[in-house]
């Protein structure tokens, strides 16, 4: 019995120095590290803050999806994302993944052909001119950026459902293009749409 009692009595001062540690201190020293210079931004998720007002994040991609008469559709979308009802709906940012589906998995075949269609009549171009990330899924389904090529596909459209000049919006895509995130030339969606909208503010 003395032993069950000297064993019972270790495992509970273990338990509370690891709750101690682990559910208090460990908590609050990340929160404190997070605190840092160059570091509280990044801990609150890289929000992106307009007059005020935070209008997304820097790190998760939200497709902007419109209804209705073209000029209703006045921004750059992201990937599709796998969580999405429709080929090119709106996602569940809650969501994140992939479909996990292969390329030769007919259902994904069928889905990146559909997508590959309906984005190609979008923009008023060949279905052969559509960019591979426009037609496929990323891992997380929220991804940031796209290509520079399938931000080119759109400036077009983008240009003309924002009143400016086709030469402005490519010449801001030029602007927001980075090789950092994945190391190809790729765009922030959110950054470069507000730069649009900006410009077609002014």
């Amino acid at each position: 019995m003395k032993t069950f009692f000297r064993q019972s009595g270790v495992a509970i001062r273990v338990l509370v120095v690891f709750t101690v540690l682990l559910g208090v201190v460990y908590p609050l020293g990340v929160w404190a590290v997070s605190r840092l210079p160059g570091l509280h931004d990044r801990a609150e998720g890289s929000l992106i803050e307009r007059d005020g007002v935070v209008v997304g994040s820097a790190l998760i991609g939200i497709n902007p999806v419109f209804d209705g008469l073209p000029r209703q559709d006045p921004w750059f979308h992201t990937r599709p994302s796998a969580s999405a009802e429709d080929p090119l709906g709106q996602g569940d940012p809650a969501t994140s993944g992939g479909s996990n589906a292969s390329a030769f998995n007919p259902e994904q075949t069928e889905l990146v052909q559909q997508r590959k269609a309906l984005i190609a009549e979008r923009e008023g171009v060949a279905p052969a001119m559509v960019p591979a990330d426009a037609v496929t899924a990323s891992g997380s389904g929220v991804d940031p950026g796209i290509s520079s090529a399938y931000a080119e596909l759109q400036a077009a459209r983008v240009a003309r459902n924002n009143g400016v000049s086709e030469a402005v919006v490519r010449a801001l895509i030029t602007e927001h293009t980075s090789t950092q995130a994945i190391g190809v030339p790729s765009v922030n969606v959110l950054e470069l749409n507000l730069a649009v909208h900006a410009a077609a503010s002014r």
